[in-house]
């Protein structure tokens, strides 16, 4: 059975997807979700979220699980790595792998756990915002929040 919470945040609506055991999304997107109810699991997503959004919490604590290839899951994986307030770029983050730069972006771009799996602090060489599925403007928002809330200091994204 699957399962939906919604919240509002600084940067738009968020629906969360979740089985029973599991969430599998968490997107700006609209969804269809007529008939899908709250779980404990989904309302625990949403007050995580909505601690996140007001600078109280750094990292996330609830199972997760995306349908991707292996590979794809891998890259997943990686992107936990990424500290909170922290970036890395394209190349940085696809050197143990360097021709497979281009399958790495495509991956990350199919991430279907926004915020959560930190696709938003991969950007690009020259330290550009580049590709996000919710739009650039909110992993500009994203990132400067994180910073901040890190005591980083400001971003110096170029647009």
């Amino acid at each position: 059975m699957s399962y939906a919470s919604f919240i509002s945040s600084p940067i738009g609506k968020i629906t969360i997807l979740a089985e029973d055991d599991f969430v599998y999304a968490i997107t700006f997107a609209e969804k269809d979700v007529d008939g899908l109810m709250e779980n404990e699991l989904t309302r625990n997503v949403a007050i995580q979220l909505e601690a996140y959004f007001k600078g109280n919490l750094s990292a996330f604590n609830f199972p997760m699980q995306q349908k991707g290839t292996d590979f794809q899951q891998e890259v997943w994986r990686k992107l936990l790595n990424i500290p909170f307030g922290e970036t890395t770029s394209y190349a940085k983050f696809s050197a143990h792998k360097p021709l497979a730069i281009r399958a790495i972006a495509a991956a990350n771009g199919k991430n279907d756990l926004a915020i959560v799996v930190p696709c938003h602090r991969v950007i690009g060489s020259s330290g550009k915002l580049v590709g996000y599925a919710g739009g650039l403007w909110r992993k500009q928002w994203l990132l400067q929040h994180e910073r901040e809330i890190a005591n980083k200091g400001q971003t110096e994204l170029k647009f």
